[in-house]
């Protein structure tokens, strides 16, 4: 009789324990909304520009985000400097923009700029990987800084006072106090700008925001005689909203009819044409630089462009001399084409290889490089010495002295590229520039 009670008990423990389950479930299912519904809060970090309807939340998240302290009223070539500011970050990364009230509620490190402002590209990435950082002006204003969300209160007092940071455990320096000088991509050595901005500071900071965009090794033409005037069209184009794109378009259609007129011996209308096409090609870059509206395609364009032309040019240009009756004999015509299609090409092949296999552009490796770039036998140099060649009444000599010039750069840059290969890093392979060392 004992046996069947025990049997009894156990069915009874087996049924409870479904029971029980059955209990948790809607626990389980009550929690899950919750979890699932957190992150619907953290949509206002993610969007791209504050507006008045923006929901004003608490953040839980720890990731950086990019705060603008105040605004200016003046567009710079064409921007707000919150567009600005937005557009460089997003470049770096860093696209999550937050409200100076989310952003004193945020968890993690918080980039702000103030807004007022304008700082150099090469800034931006400085800021994003320092944190406890603030990015003073060279005369000592607060610009920016990597902080965190108790800090920035008394950052906002300091900046409303006008006074250097007053906090301490935070690192403050000038762009001229830390070692981001070397920019690379731009072929130059210059301390990056952190500028704030008023009624009558905005004309000066934009000519330096234009000279930032200039590259440090570049022809004799593009460094000292088209900045003033292309300064002036940049602003002015991005005032209207022109786009770089359609500026390298007209530069595009000036470069076929400078073609077509050397071709049928027109130098002084074809000149016009070229010289032209030149400053716009100045222009598209800074226009693009200065508006933040860069991209590959817009670089492929203009780029492909400069580089395919000049052999046409200098083709048209021989055989436009038969109009004159100043053409040359076959064998000369051929031993010109050589001299200067040839030693174009050849001397851009060795930029290439020493970009590919060097990690440097050759014209950036010594001081003499940089400044022998300024006239070796490139478009715009060149283009001085047809135009003398056409001044004194004699286009053969221009294009003689073309083929001259690029033959001797051609051996003078076998040469460079042969000292390169000798000065390499033993190691790495690689050259270092004269504009990274201090």
């Amino acid at each position: 009789m004992t046996k069947p009670r025990k049997s009894a008990a156990k069915t009874k423990t087996t049924r409870a324990k479904p029971a029980r389950k059955k209990v948790a479930t809607p626990t389980v299912e009550t929690e899950a909304p919750r979890i699932i519904a957190t992150p619907a809060i953290t949509p206002p970090v993610e969007s791209p520009v504050l507006t008045d309807q923006t929901v004003r939340t608490p953040f839980t998240g720890f990731a950086p985000v990019l705060c603008v302290l105040g605004d200016y009223p003046n567009r710079i070539f064409g921007l707000t400097t919150q567009e600005r500011i937005v557009r460089q970050f997003s470049r770096e990364g860093l696209s999550a923009l937050v409200s100076e009230e989310q952003a004193l509620l945020h968890a993690g490190p918080i980039v702000f700029v103030r807004g007022d402002a304008v700082i150099d590209q090469p800034l931006v990435a400085a800021l994003i990987k320092r944190p406890s950082f603030v990015l003073l002006s060279e005369d000592r204003k607060i610009i920016a800084g990597n902080v965190r969300a108790r800090d920035l209160k008394h950052i906002q007092e300091d900046i409303a006072a006008d006074r250097e940071c007053s906090l301490r455990g935070l690192t403050a320096r000038a762009p001229s106090e830390i070692d981001v000088n070397f920019w690379k991509a731009l072929r130059k050595r210059e301390t990056p700008y952190a500028l704030t901005l008023n009624a009558h500071t905005q004309s000066a900071a934009e000519w330096r925001m234009f000279m930032g965009t200039y590259k440090g090794a570049t022809d004799i033409i593009t460094k000292h005689v088209w900045p003033r005037p292309a300064f002036h069209v940049t602003r002015a184009a991005s005032a209207k909203g022109i786009s770089p794109n359609t500026v390298t378009s007209v530069g595009a259609a000036l470069t076929v009819l400078a073609f077509v007129l050397f071709l049928y011996g027109h130098y002084g209308f074809g000149l016009l044409a070229a010289w032209l096409m030149t400053f716009l090609d100045t222009v598209d870059g800074k226009l693009a630089r200065t508006t933040m509206t860069s991209s590959k395609w817009g670089d492929l364009f203009d780029h492909g462009i400069d580089v395919v032309h000049p052999p046409f040019w200098y083709a048209a240009w021989a055989i436009g001399l038969a109009v004159s009756g100043l053409a040359f004999s076959t064998s000369t015509f051929w031993w010109l084409m050589a001299a200067t299609i040839g030693g174009y090409v050849l001397g851009r092949a060795m930029e290439g290889f020493s970009i590919k296999w060097l990690g440097l552009e050759i014209h950036i490796w010594r001081k003499i490089d940089t400044l022998f770039r300024q006239i070796t036998a490139r478009r715009n140099p060149n283009l001085l010495l047809l135009t003398a060649g056409w001044i004194v009444g004699r286009p053969d000599w221009g294009l003689v002295a073309v083929a001259v010039w690029t033959g001797i750069c051609l051996v003078l840059h076998v040469i460079q590229l042969l000292q390169a290969l000798q000065a390499r890093d033993p190691q790495t392979g690689k050259l270092d520039s004269w504009m990274s060392k201090p």
